[in-house]
């Protein structure tokens, strides 16, 4: 066993101010130097370095040692991020609004990021409980907050939590204000973290931050029912929703936004109605996961349901489902996104230079509902703190579920008024005797049929999706679902504008696009699919989308064998 580890494990342990995963690290260590070869790859695990602050704050596995999240990791990060704000601000204390939701550790890790900011002389706001992050955004930016965290792992497994960063208020001035960290941001803050040298060297308050009260929540959710206009008839109130928070924090803050506009025929899944952090009736707490929404479309077929959403555990996040010939089916991201987006964009009233935006790996049906309504678009990087801080933006989604359509409100993806938007349209919908399917084949009617797909490798060993990449990047295929590829973009040097990223991008001569990267949050290398399918000269979007799903199903094999699936 080497003894260098041991004795750095030794020194975290005397140093966690956490009697349960002190106990926790004390028992891997004795098991360890008794020979046990698992308990020895366990602790070199929690020990090949700290856990990394990057553009998405801090996200792990909740455990002992500093590749973990735990009270030791973030008392550092918060310490790196008072001395951050300091640094930045000088002798003026920055105000920091915090919130958390209801994972293991979060109230504690809110807790002790609080007691940090007061005792390093900032002004540290704490929300009243556990809440939806979108009201965390807000928060951060209606109380002209200098930085906002949330703790949150959003839709990871169980076993996970995250710490989430904003910057705003005097720190962030431009379109940018009050959205997540970017570039130079997180490296600039992590150095401050790297520099601190224990956490006993960390001073931390008793008392002396702010406790919120529900004002901030009530004004959020007026705020969040206000993104429809007022509407007296009777169309949403006889609008029957299903919703599920999936043992998230946001079945409360939904229904208050949904009643507030207008909607009052909710019915939220009961088995999935409380928080509760092990997510006991999903396997995985995502909409996007096989099985995840199961629950809510049983209750909607048994209570003759108009529409479901269901967010993810932290509220940021809406998936929409909805009857296609005949079955309850869940909408692909990029479909409520461009629905969202007509939705958006047919309102008019618009000021000059407003723009549509949506990341890279989303559909470019945007782009074209931008254009048809007169409107400037940008495609970005993936994540929402590049989507949020464009400027001029009236609109923007990401393909994995996040919408933000009131980027006034809210500067990042949000659930809530997104759900509220969605209900509204629906509402109008079925008052004409249409639907959300009835939209869908108008959207193609107009644009032709966009159809996408992801393909997901997974990796127990993150090492892999380094070698997959430099893989695929040294030798890309040729050809792609029985076409040509006539374009391979090393996205690491620059594409069509954005900033290097780890990516690659293909396009074939039928008009099929591939973007295949790793994933920001997960162990996964991602592909991302697109065929464009223009309708025939008869108009007839069921055969056109037929054509495209059968050159999307040759797509689909192609990249499964690219990515030795």
């Amino acid at each position: 066993m080497n003894d260098s580890l041991l004795e750095t494990a030794r020194a975290w342990v005397d140093d966690d101010p956490d009697p349960v995963t002190r106990g926790e690290l004390q028992a891997v260590i004795a098991t360890a130097e008794l020979g046990d070869d698992s308990a020895q790859v366990d602790l070199a695990d929690r020990f090949r370095g700290l856990l990394q602050f990057g553009t998405a704050g801090l996200r792990g596995q909740i455990g002992a040692g500093p590749n973990r999240m735990n009270r030791a990791v973030v008392i550092r990060a918060a310490a790196g991020l008072a001395a951050f704000l300091t640094e930045e601000l000088g002798d003026a204390p920055a105000r920091v609004a915090i919130g958390y939701d209801a994972r293991h550790g979060s109230e504690q890790f809110a807790r002790d990021t609080a007691a940090v900011m007061t005792a390093a002389g900032h002004e540290a706001l704490l929300l009243p409980r556990l809440l939806p992050t979108p009201v965390l955004a807000y928060a951060t930016r209606v109380l002209d907050a200098d930085a906002g965290v949330m703790v949150t792992a959003s839709h990871n497994p169980p076993q996970d939590n995250g710490y989430k960063v904003y910057l705003g208020g005097r720190v962030v001035t431009d379109s940018g204000q009050g959205a997540q960290i970017v570039p130079p941001y997180d490296a600039r803050i992590a150095a401050r973290i790297a520099a601190v040298e224990s956490v006993e060297s960390v001073e931390r308050a008793v008392a002396g931050w702010t406790v919120l009260g529900e004002d901030v929540v009530d004004d959020y959710v007026a705020a969040a029912a206000a993104v429809v206009p007022a509407d007296a008839s009777d169309a949403r109130a006889n609008l029957r929703i299903v919703l599920t928070p999936l043992h998230g924090v946001g079945a409360q803050t939904v229904e208050r936004a949904l009643t507030a506009a207008g909607f009052t025929d909710l019915h939220t899944v009961p088995e999935q109605a409380q928080p509760d952090p092990d997510f006991p009736t999903v396997s995985f707490p995502n909409p996007e996961e096989k099985g995840a929404i199961d629950l809510s479309l049983a209750l909607a077929e048994s209570v003759d349901a108009d529409v479901v959403i269901a967010n993810d555990p932290d509220t940021d996040r809406a998936a929409v489902a909805t009857v296609i010939d005949g079955r309850w089916t869940m909408l692909h991201g990029d479909v409520v996104g461009s629905l969202l987006g007509e939705r958006v964009a047919s309102r008019g009233g618009h000021p000059e230079g407003s723009l549509l935006a949506n990341s890279v790996v989303s559909s470019q049906q945007l782009a074209a509902i931008a254009a048809a309504h007169g409107l400037g678009y940008r495609h970005t990087l993936t994540g929402f703190k590049w989507i949020s801080r464009e400027q001029g933006l009236v609109y923007g989604y990401e393909e994995a579920l996040g919408y933000c359509v009131a980027p006034d409100m809210v500067r990042d993806k949000d659930g809530i008024s997104a759900a509220v938007t969605m209900a509204d349209y629906v509402a109008e919908l079925k008052a004409h005797g249409r639907t959300l399917a009835d939209a869908i084949d108008d959207l193609a009617r107009s644009y032709g049929v966009y159809l996408t797909r992801q393909v997901s490798a997974r990796f127990a060993d993150v090492a892999l999706i380094g070698e997959t990449m430099d893989r695929l990047l040294s030798a890309p295929p040729a050809s792609l679902g029985g076409s040509d590829v006539v374009a391979t973009d090393d996205m690491g040097e620059g594409f069509q504008g954005l900033p290097p990223t780890t990516g690659l991008h293909l396009a074939t001569a039928s008009g099929a696009r591939v973007i295949i990267r790793p994933s920001g949050t997960e162990p996964k290398v991602k592909a991302y699919l697109e065929v464009v399918e223009p309708l025939g000269a008869d108009g007839d979007v069921r055969a056109a989308r037929e054509r495209a799903t059968a050159a999307m199903d040759a797509l689909d094999s192609d990249v499964h064998a690219a990515l030795g699936l």
